[in-house]
Parts: structure tokens; C-alpha cells; sequence
């Protein structure tokens, strides 16, 4: 007998800044190529899902992120158009919002103040909500 067959297992950030705005990379590639999303990728075998997150924040948009708080764990088979992937999202927040360079995967990252306007890549909507819920920022924001 093999293996048996696992969903493969990504991080996602939601990373605010003092002023309430949110943190996004358009992709550079499908799916969704050209869409807004979350900075997170793949975590890699032997690391933590926290130091995944870290590492694809730094790659992606250049910001290096600290603490995090465990935001949820999306696991909807279909979340993914790729196949089934597990995400596992983190909060964070930086008081004082740093320039973000696009890099990695990410062909723009930019603080971005009515993310409710934009086409999101993913289920990364329901993660921003779900995220404004936890830290108390409401649809006004």
C-alpha cells in the first residue's frame, strides 16, 4: 500500500496597517493570474506553517512580518482550482505601514484601503472578512 493521497498545505497573511488597510499582491500567475490575493504560498516540507508564512510575505512583497495569530484553517476541496489545498491563515499587524516591493510570484503588492471592490483570488474574501470579524473592523472599513 502507497501513501495516501493528501490535500496540499499553503499559508495565507492578512496584515494590517495602522490605518486599516490590508496588505495585497496581484498574481503573477494562474490561476487567477492578475487577480488580487493575499500574500501566502506553499509550505515547504521540514518547515513550520509560521515560518512559511513569514517567508512568503518576504518573497512576495518584501515586508518582513513578526508575531502572528491564528486566523483559520480553509479547507474546502474546491478552494483551489489546482486541487485540494489547505490554508492555513494568519493576522498580523504592523503599526507602521512599510513600502511593499513586489517579488516572487507577486507582479504588484500595495496597501490597499477597499479590498470589497476588488476581484480576489481564492476563497481570500471570506478570509478578510473573517479576519475584519477577529480584529474588529467592520464592512465600513
Amino acid at each position: 500500500m502507497g501513501m495516501p493521497k493528501t490535500p496540499a498545505l499553503t499559508t495565507d497573511c492578512v496584515i494590517y496597517d495602522g490605518e486599516g488597510r490590508v496588505l495585497l499582491i496581484r498574481r503573477k500567475n494562474e490561476p487567477f493570474k492578475g487577480c488580487y490575493a493575499l500574500p501566502g504560498g506553499f509550505v515547504d516540507l521540514g518547515e513550520t506553517v509560521e515560518a512559511a508564512c513569514r517567508r512568503e510575505v518576504l518573497e512576495e512583497a518584501g515586508i518582513e512580518v513578526g508575531e502572528l495569530r491564528l486566523l483559520g484553517v480553509y479547507s474546502d476541496p474546491r478552494r483551489d482550482p489546482r486541487g485540494h489545498t489547505v490554508s492555513i491563515a494568519y493576522l498580523t499587524l504592523l503599526p507602521r505601514p512599510l513600502p511593499p516591493r513586489a517579488g516572487s510570484d507577486a507582479e504588484a503588492a500595495e496597501w490597499v484601503k477597499n479590498w470589497r471592490k476588488l476581484k480576489l483570488a481564492f476563497d481570500h474574501a471570506q478570509i478578510l472578512e473573517d479576519a475584519g470579524k477577529l480584529a474588529g473592523r467592520g464592512p465600513q472599513d
